[in-house]
Parts: C-alpha cells; structure tokens; sequence
C-alpha cells in the first residue's frame, strides 16, 4: 500500500513528537507500505525570519512570499527542516532521502494568483512526477519532501505543505493520505472534534467561520486527494502518531477522518 503523511511544523519543533511521528513512518515502511513523507515547517521560518528582522503575514492561512521570503523558505524547509526529519527517520531505522519539490523536478508550480492580492511567490502544483518518489521505494528507502517546487522558468516556489501533500498522493496513487498536526482534529461549533467529516459539509462550517485560518488550505487538499482517487484521508494529531501504523486495521477513536459521503 502506498501512504503519503504529512508532518506540520508545529510538530517538528517538538523533539519527542518528532520522534514519535519518525518512529510510526518507519513502522509503517517496516510493515511492507511504500511510505512518503512531505513537511512542512512554518513554525521554523517563522521564528528565523524573526530572528532577522522580517515580518511574516498571511492571507487565508497563506504565507505571503516576497523574494527574500523565498530565499528564507529555501534556506529553512529545504534545508534544516528537511534534514532533521531525514535524521529521525534514519534513526528510527529507515534510510531516508531528504528533497524538495524542485530536486528532480519531482513537482511543478506555477504562481497562485489570489482575489485582491498579491502572495508573491507563493504557487500552485500543476504536475507531480513520482518517479524519484518510487526509485526511492524501490531501493527501501522513505523519501521526505519538503514544500518547495519550481516554476516555468525555473524558478522556485513556497507552496502550502497540505497541498503538497496531496498532489503527491495524487501522483503516485497512493491508498491513504494521513495529516499529522498539532491540532486534536477539525472541531465543530460546539467544540468538539469531528470524528467523521462529508466533504459536503465543510462549505457551512467554512462560512459559518467554524473553520478557519490553517485549515482551509488542509481541508481543500483534503478534498482534492478524495476527488482524484485517494482511498482514505485522515488528520490525525501528531502526539498521538503512534496508532498512525493501526489506521487501516481498526477503527481510530483520533483525529478526524474526511469522507467523500
């Protein structure tokens, strides 16, 4: 079975989640699933753009992308990001293989346009190429995709993690899309978390402002990867990843799952 996860940011600042979330991936690849990892890593930019005086701000929970922006994106996702969760997965007992979107152009973007703004370089996937992804699987390794990919003109682009996440599911077939992140699930009005979620009602909780920020873009990714073929997606908090390796064998009481009906 082929299984995409995502791990947030918030997640990756956490050293014992990060273990935790490193620990199941390997545990799911040691199963016999042909695992792929994409991250994140707002939480980090975030803090070094502090550090050197940069301001961030976001519209509908995207982070809007100047060129100097970029370059941070670069620096931080592609780079140290990338390679910590490389070395937790590596020591949970799996080879892992650190990229980002642009290394062999694996994904493809073009600029986002957005009503009455401007993101900057921030994009949207318009082609995934998995054959790094499965020449990866094919020699046992777990490759980990930060949420970078390049344009036209080969230039790069900070695309949403959610979303790249499930082109990537999308791309290569894979049976289940799971998201682990630093929040319980998606909570209803009252509060509580949504144990099953209809993509039909997610317009009502979206205008009723239930659901907001951060999680519209991870919802619409989750819609896109039911709408093009992905079996099962699931958001799942990352302090408890360790059921992450049960999700096709028993009923997860965790976390929201994300039904086509």
């Amino acid at each position: 079975m082929k299984v995409v996860v995502k791990i947030g940011g918030a997640a990756l600042d956490d050293v014992l989640v990060l273990h935790k979330c490193a620990h199941a991936v390997v545990e799911l690849a040691s199963d016999g699933h042909q695992v792929a990892v994409i991250h994140g890593g707002g939480t980090e930019l975030t803090r070094t753009m502090q550090r050197l005086g940069k301001k961030s701000e976001f519209i509908n929970g995207l982070r809007v992308t100047d060129a100097e922006t970029r370059d941070m994106a670069l620096m931080v996702l592609a780079g140290m990001v990338n390679k910590k969760l490389v070395s937790a997965i590596g020591a949970a007992g799996k080879p892992a293989i650190g990229l980002c979107g642009g290394d062999g152009g694996t994904v493809r973007a073009r600029k986002k346009e957005s009503q009455g703004c401007d993101l900057g370089y921030v994009g949207e996937i318009c082609a995934v190429e998995p054959r790094w992804i499965e020449a990866i699987w094919s020699q046992g390794g777990i490759p980990v995709i930060s949420s970078l990919a390049l344009g036209a003109l080969g230039e790069y682009y900070n695309v949403n993690a959610d979303q790249m996440a499930a082109a990537c599911a999308v791309g290569c077939q894979a049976s289940a899309l799971i998201f682990l992140t630093d929040v319980p699930g998606v909570k209803g009005a009252d509060g509580e978390v949504i144990r099953w979620l209809a993509l039909s009602q997610i317009a009502a909780l979206v205008a009723a402002s239930v659901v907001q920020g951060g999680m519209l873009p991870k919802l619409e990714a989750c819609r896109l990867a039911l709408s093009k073929g992905v079996g099962r997606v699931r958001i799942l908090p990352a302090a408890e990843a360790d059921v992450l390796p049960q999700f096709y064998f028993a009923k997860l009481l965790a976390g929201t799952e994300v039904r086509v009906a």
